[in-house]
């Protein structure tokens, strides 16, 4: 890519110590909580505004690792009535977790190429741009 990367910046409302865990989250979404939050915190991007999607992404990822345990327990399959095989209604939940998680981790910016994007630009800048 050729030319100046644009200058980022953290948000002026960003959240500088971690807020507590809420008590209502699975033991696996608190987990998760305490594992994203310091990098979160310390690139300065986590505001109040923020945090129903944290709870979100956490209650995900804890579904996704609650999901995986029942299957690994269970089977992925399970035999009907009707003496079919069928999918355990666990690995629905998962997939539709897995897919929540996913999009919040893009939003929050805790993939590796959401992480590399510009999120924030200087308005000056960005005016430059255009001229």
């Amino acid at each position: 890519m050729k030319g100046t990367k644009p200058h980022l910046r953290t948000d002026s409302a960003a959240m500088k110590r971690a807020p507590a865990v809420p008590k209502w989250l699975s033991a696996d979404a608190k987990r998760e909580w305490k594992r994203i939050l310091p990098d979160l915190i310390e690139r300065r991007i986590l505001t109040d505004a923020d945090l129903g999607s944290l709870e979100n992404y956490c209650i995900a990822i804890g579904q996704v690792r609650e999901m995986e345990r029942i299957l690994q327990t269970e089977g992925h399959v399970y035999g009907a009535e009707s003496g079919l095989l069928k999918r355990h209604p666990a690995g629905v939940i998962l997939s539709d977790a897995m897919t929540r998680a996913r999009l919040l981790a893009v939003e929050m910016g805790l993939t590796p190429v959401s992480r590399s994007r510009p999120a924030i630009r200087d308005d000056d800048e960005e005016d430059s741009l255009l001229d």
